[in-house]
């Protein structure tokens, strides 16, 4: 037995070679390598009816159970298996985050393994051992496939390296071209602290598809046009660099009686929103749940069944400028007055140092705002020792950390809100709800005053992906 793990993994797909990697790590003295263990559809390989002793459908009940058995039933030496993306997800949190399941990942081209994948359902071939048996055939690309293939290959590799990382864990790698290789299976073998070594490879198996790609692929053409679309280094992704986000469940607001669930994100039209869900039910705005905990929360959900959630957003430039009135412009009640001095002595923010505001014009806001929005760049982007607020983090951002609970039914925009949130609060039951009351402005010049392309431009640069995202035009 290692003395560093109890079994191991490979996690690997269709077509990578894991056949023959699981052939040569059972030609070491120690190592049993048992196949798809938690495959659904099968147990170990498509026509066993057990792996040690386990049937399938105990498997299914207990996937625990088969695991324990791996780790003892190989004394004196190492068990194992092989583990792709669709096996069973139950037992996949179990193998990450256990420091004495050695993780070996296999990874090969991925047009590679899709174009042999299609020439083995065509010729029904998964395994080669006689040459004379072979059956030939030319796969064709499906573009739309393919990126289903590659997408689905990609998700569970970072899915692997980010539980690793969690874990403070490391795999070993091999490639597919690393297969031929004695010398890394025999360092594999060191790594997984098994002193047998390997004189030479299994020869059991043979390599299928020898032949170059253009051979293979009969629409070889339409294949290369389709692959050039690809961004192979993403260049054309939107950076961010903003750090993960919570849920922020007690800022959610209920409704006294109507099952309807405001998720708001900051600096948006909070103050509408909240007035009209308190005007559904006749009732102040103190009448409204608050305080949400996540316990809470689950317990509101099961006594109203049927209930709905929603968020509201607002164009990135009106709920910057929004921000930017509320938080930093004033030094009244609630304002950010240790971010505000910052920004006046490190961001070239022109304020009135005691938030008087009689003598501030709208040139002077709107040089005030044009400051504030190119530091917002330099804050989502990380750059700045100013933390990033909820009242000016991306939009985008806020709703992926609520995701990590609950996601809202509905993503309204402000613009639409008169058409949308009669509409919901119509499928809770309300036959003929109010509208949803207009937000007050917390601004001395409205945005429309001081608006030019250079406020658009610095929104644009500062909140791309919320441009992007949300489908977000000019403001106005």
């Amino acid at each position: 037995m290692s003395d560093r793990f109890d079994c191991f993994v490979v996690f690997a797909e269709m077509r990578t070679g894991s056949n023959f990697l699981e052939a040569n790590l059972n030609a070491f003295d120690g190592i049993t390598c048992h196949g798809e263990v938690f495959n659904p559809h099968f147990i170990g390989y498509p026509n066993a009816e057990d792996v040690l002793g386990i049937s399938q459908a105990e498997r299914d009940r207990d996937p625990g159970r088969l695991l324990a058995e791996i780790r003892g039933a190989t004394p004196g030496g190492l068990g194992g298996f092989r583990f792709f993306h669709d096996h069973d997800p139950r037992i996949l949190p179990v193998i990450l985050q256990d420091p004495r399941c050695a993780k070996i990942v296999l990874t090969r081209n991925p047009v590679d393994s899709y174009v042999s994948w299609k020439i083995a359902q065509a010729t029904g071939q998964w395994k080669l051992t006689n040459v004379k048996t072979r059956k030939d055939a030319r796969a064709r690309f499906d573009a739309a496939e393919f990126e289903e293939h590659l997408g689905a290959l990609q998700a569970f590799q970072v899915q692997l390296m980010t539980a690793l990382q969690v874990a403070g864990q490391t795999a070993f790698y091999v490639a597919y071209e690393d297969l031929q290789d004695v010398a890394v299976m025999n360092g594999l073998a060191t790594w997984l602290g098994v002193p047998a070594r390997l004189e030479s490879l299994n020869t059991a198996l043979k390599r299928q598809n020898p032949e170059p790609l253009s051979e293979k692929v009969a629409n070889f053409d339409e294949m290369e046009q389709a692959l050039a679309r690809h961004d192979r280094f993403n260049l054309t992704r939107t950076p961010n660099f903003e750090p993960r986000r919570g849920p922020n469940v007690p800022s959610y607001v209920g409704g006294a009686r109507t099952p309807l669930l405001y998720m708001p994100i900051r600096s948006g039209p909070e103050d509408g929103v909240e007035r009209w869900l308190s005007a559904l039910d006749g009732v102040g705005r103190e009448g409204l749940t608050r305080g949400f905990s996540q316990k809470t929360l689950r317990q509101w959900k099961r006594e109203r069944p049927g209930h709905r959630s929603f968020t509201v957003i607002r164009h990135p430039l009106a709920r910057a400028h929004d921000a930017f009135c509320s938080k930093i412009l004033g030094t009244g009640p609630g304002s950010f007055l240790g971010i505000r001095k910052t920004l006046i002595r490190a961001h070239n923010l022109a304020l009135p140092e005691d938030g008087a505001l009689d003598a501030y014009t709208p040139e002077a806001h709107r040089e005030a705002f044009t400051a504030f929005l190119a530091f917002l760049k330099a804050n989502l982007a990380g750059q700045t020792a100013v933390r990033i607020d909820g009242h000016w983090a991306s939009q985008a951002q806020v709703i992926q950390g609520m995701s990590e609970l609950t996601l809202p039914d509905m993503i309204v925009r402000e613009d639409e809100m008169a058409s949308y949130l009669p509409a919901l609060a119509m499928q809770v039951g309300h036959e003929a709800p109010p509208e949803p009351l207009s937000q007050t402005t917390r601004a001395p010049y409205g945005l429309a005053r001081i608006y030019d392309d250079r406020l658009e431009s610095l929104a644009r640069d500062a909140y791309a992906r919320d441009y992007l995202m949300f489908g977000f035009g000019d403001w106005g």
